[in-house]
């Protein structure tokens, strides 16, 4: 006797998972998480200020609110830069981030100028600091909320590569060194009679964030400016297409980035006895192996005639960098 059939349909295949858009989701959900801590911190600070009137506690405190309007930046820029190409942008909008790291970057700049100038004047004229269990216990608070945000921020970066979240992790990575200056600070100047300590590192938080606003500056203007992307991708690329025999060489090969997007262009050398279709599915294939890298990747890849006139320098699948960039 046999046994009926299950009602239950059988359980549909595993959905590949697309790297790029879990690599999105991902930067969307930190975004918000940068700016409800941005908020945190701002009402902490405001609090160990009005207690203390620390001026590490006002350097810190000036820091985290241009880190919430860099975090608002950062907020909307990604879901702008995430938005498919159209008709007006028709290698998509990733260049976004960058331009989101850039005010990043300024904001960093202005806050790393004013707090440097209010510590120099402190330095001429130390005033005390008051109510310093206070201020000393909220900044242990923030030093973990912000090493928190950073883990997370790092996570992040690793499944999408988000040059706008980088440069957000960059700054709170500031931070929560600066906080541990200021931390010093406040114990100095409340706990050891050394008010010119605190002033001190408020001026060494202005030099970090100075540096920290250099750091982000450089990959962003990097992408805005259509840098190479690095040798090791290049590499990649090549070492994927010339992973089939049928292919004879590849040369004027470029690669750069837009957001977290891959855009290839390059030539390769097949054999000139290939009909048209042949040809193009080797070029189809080449395409498959590179997206398998490099997911998401805008690629172009142009067929040539194996020793045509318009053959150049070959890549070696082997070879960090070379002339085919």
């Amino acid at each position: 006797m046999s046994t009926p059939a299950s009602d239950t349909p059988p359980p549909a295949p595993d959905t590949p998972i697309d790297p790029l858009a879990a690599g999105r989701l991902a930067t969307r959900r930190i975004t918000r998480i940068s700016v409800a801590v941005a908020l945190g911190l701002i009402l902490l600070k405001t609090f160990a200020l009005g207690a203390s009137g620390s001026v590490a506690v006002l350097a810190s405190l000036a820091d985290s609110a241009l880190d919430l309007f860099a975090s608002l930046a950062t907020f909307f820029a990604v879901r702008w830069a995430a938005a498919p190409p159209d008709e007006q942008h028709r290698y998509g909008r990733g260049k976004g981030e960058a331009m989101a790291a850039l005010v990043q970057a300024g904001l960093v700049f202005a806050s790393a100028i004013f707090i440097g100038w209010e510590a120099v004047q402190r330095i001429a004229d130390p005033r005390p600091v008051t109510s310093g269990g206070w201020a000393v216990g909220v900044m242990v608070i923030a030093i973990g909320i912000t090493a928190w945000l950073v883990w997370m921020q790092t996570r992040a970066i690793k499944a999408s590569g988000s040059l706008a979240v980088t440069g957000d992790r960059a700054h709170y990575s500031a931070d929560l060194a600066a906080n541990v200056v200021v931390l010093i600070g406040l114990v100095s100047g409340a706990y050891l009679g050394a008010p010119g300590l605190d002033a001190a590192a408020g001026l060494i938080v202005a030099v970090w964030l100075f540096w920290g606003a250099l750091g982000v500056l450089r990959p962003a203007a990097d992408q805005l400016l259509d840098r190479a992307a690095p040798a090791e991708d290049r590499a990649a690329v090549a070492q994927a297409v010339l992973a089939d025999p049928r292919v004879g060489g590849v040369h004027q090969l470029r690669a750069r980035r837009s957001g977290p997007v891959l855009i290839v262009q390059m030539h390769v050398d097949l054999d000139p006895a290939l009909t048209l279709e042949q040809a193009h599915a080797i070029v189809v294939e080449a395409e498959g192996r590179i997206a398998e890298r490099f997911p998401g990747a805008d690629i172009l890849i142009h067929a040539d005639p194996r020793g045509g006139a318009s053959r150049e320098v070959h890549a070696s699948p082997s070879a960090p960098s070379g002339p085919w960039s």
